[in-house]
């Protein structure tokens, strides 16, 4: 799979949902129509986004091709994280046409969803500005999360939580046990090593979370106003999150606020597909394509 990189997913998360991808694929009888293919037949192929984006899951792509058939090589031109033109050639493929006909829906369906993230979460990071990070949440696809956090920081991200065991973020519905601080002080006595962050919906339960000794104050549903409110009220004391509803109309105001990170649901629930395609370099009558849409 080559050598990993800061935002690579963990290799035993992609040979799981490649794995998972692929009997989805295949079925009980595999890939009928490949069968009628001749045996001994290889090919070129190349591997290219058809508009602008950032590129995100390679390891998936190489893992779903040397599933099929290890002796297929892919050759990159293009990182995770980097930032790709229309037409552009990110991969060459070379081996057997049974086999990369195989293949390609799984590695299409990995790298157009994941690279999709990567290029929405580049949009809200380049609007935001170089002093404000933009940070996914838990509102993921079931099974994909750790392949698509690892899409958010190739697209200039941060992430929040990787499941529930990873921090203590103290929200409006834990509120109907106990009140902020009693809740805070319980977090620092049963996990005393843990950060803990307190949602808050309105400025006086600001006062309260940083009186508790509240770690981080997630600002929610506020207009960029009273983020601004909040930013002055904490003075730096600890980082403020802003949370609900923003968009790439308003992550700019929201950044102006003074927020240190907005968290954005939409970077992993709504993120368009990027369309990349995977095209046969044949002789005479020129490339077959197998374009995103099929």
């Amino acid at each position: 799979m080559g050598s990993l990189t800061w935002c690579d997913p963990p290799v035993s998360a992609v040979r799981e949902v490649v794995q998972r991808a692929l009997a989805e694929d295949l079925g009980v009888l595999g890939d009928l129509t490949a069968t009628l293919v001749p045996p001994d037949a290889t090919v070129s192929a190349t591997v290219s986004v058809r508009g602008e984006g950032v590129l995100a899951g390679r390891l998936c792509a190489a893992e779903a091709f040397a599933a099929v058939d290890p002796s297929i090589v892919v050759s990159w031109s293009a990182a995770d994280g980097d930032r790709l033109r229309g037409g552009q050639t990110i991969a060459t493929v070379q081996g057997s046409l049974a086999s990369v006909l195989t293949a390609e829906r799984t590695v299409l369906n990995l790298l157009g969803h994941l690279s999709g993230i990567a290029t929405l979460t580049r949009r809200y990071a380049d609007a935001a500005g170089p002093t404000t990070r933009i940070r996914d949440t838990r509102k993921t696809t079931p099974g994909l999360r750790a392949l698509e956090k690892a899409a958010v920081r190739a697209g200039g991200g941060v992430n929040h939580r990787g499941s529930l065991s990873d921090g203590i973020l103290v929200k409006d519905n834990h509120l109907a046990g106990l009140p902020i601080g009693d809740l805070v002080a319980a977090a620092r006595a049963r996990w005393p090593g843990q950060s803990v962050e307190v949602e808050c919906d309105t400025l006086d339960q600001v006062r309260v979370a940083l009186s508790a000794g509240a770690d981080m104050v997630l600002v929610d549903n506020m207009a960029p106003a009273q983020v601004a409110e909040a930013v002055a009220l904490v003075s730096g004391a600890v980082p403020v999150e802003v949370s609900g509803g923003v968009t790439l109309d308003t992550v700019a105001a929201y950044a102006a606020a003074g927020a240190d990170l907005i968290s954005v649901g939409a970077l992993t629930h709504s993120a368009p597909v990027l369309d990349i395609g995977l095209d046969l370099v044949a002789s005479g009558d020129g490339p077959h394509r197998f374009p995103q849409e099929r």
